[in-house]
């Protein structure tokens, strides 16, 4: 991350804002997102590079009540990468002992473990395209739940052909968890990825468009 990331009980946070969410089973649903500071990893397509560095100490406490004021039932957390953050697992925990519905997206390095069983898991495949396909840390495939999601962001036929070899070398889709096929915004048609996935015929996978990006195709953030 480049600075200290803190204890169980702070965090360096990016933005905390309310939006509809963008991406994955529950896009198009009123949500608040927390995005914590600081990645590891250097996606080449990556579309959230601000939240590298910029950011500011909070108490997870701090951002438990900003996230309730919002008054929704619905949070996720993002990054950057949330889990490189010891307060992120105090934070989910309380956030779930709030009674909210708590999703975490993570870029798939990170080990899941730790995370209270209670949060859905978003867990990135990195592809070739990436770049950072060598930083998959794939015991964390071995958790998932039919619950959680995978997504593979795709940048041409090479990296879906990587997702679908990753998909049946792990034997994916009998975990019973959706597998989502998100085209690099710009790179890659979706009209040709859902042909492919058409095509490939494997169960739960889906197309995975950013909604976020089609209603405010100018905004860089808080959408």
């Amino acid at each position: 991350m480049g600075r200290d990331k803190g204890d169980a009980e702070t965090l360096v946070v990016n933005e905390v804002y309310a939006s509809v969410q963008g991406e994955g089973t529950r896009a198009g649903r009123p949500c608040a997102f927390v995005r914590l500071t600081g990645c590891g990893l250097r996606c080449a397509w990556c579309d959230t590079a601000y939240a590298f560095h910029e950011g500011g100490r909070r108490t997870v406490d701090e951002v438990v009540a900003e996230v309730r004021a919002f008054g929704l039932d619905l949070v996720l957390l993002t990054g950057g990468e949330p889990l490189e953050q010891p307060g992120c697992l105090t934070l989910a925990a309380r956030l779930c002992d709030a009674g909210l519905e708590v999703t975490i997206e993570t870029g798939g390095h990170v080990d899941t473990s730790a995370l209270d069983a209670r949060v859905v898991r978003i867990v990135d495949v990195k592809c070739p395209g990436s770049g950072m396909e060598a930083r998959n840390h794939w015991p964390n495939l071995g958790r998932l739940r039919p619950t959680d999601e995978v997504k593979f962001v795709v940048a041409d036929r090479a990296d879906v052909d990587y997702a679908l070899r990753v998909i049946a070398e792990h034997d994916l889709a009998a975990r019973g968890c959706p597998l989502l096929f998100s085209p690099v915004h710009g790179a890659l048609d979706p009209a040709a990825l859902s042909a492919w996935l058409v095509e490939a015929r494997v169960p739960r996978a889906r197309l995975n468009l950013q909604l976020h990006k089609l209603v405010w195709p100018a905004a860089t953030r808080g959408v």
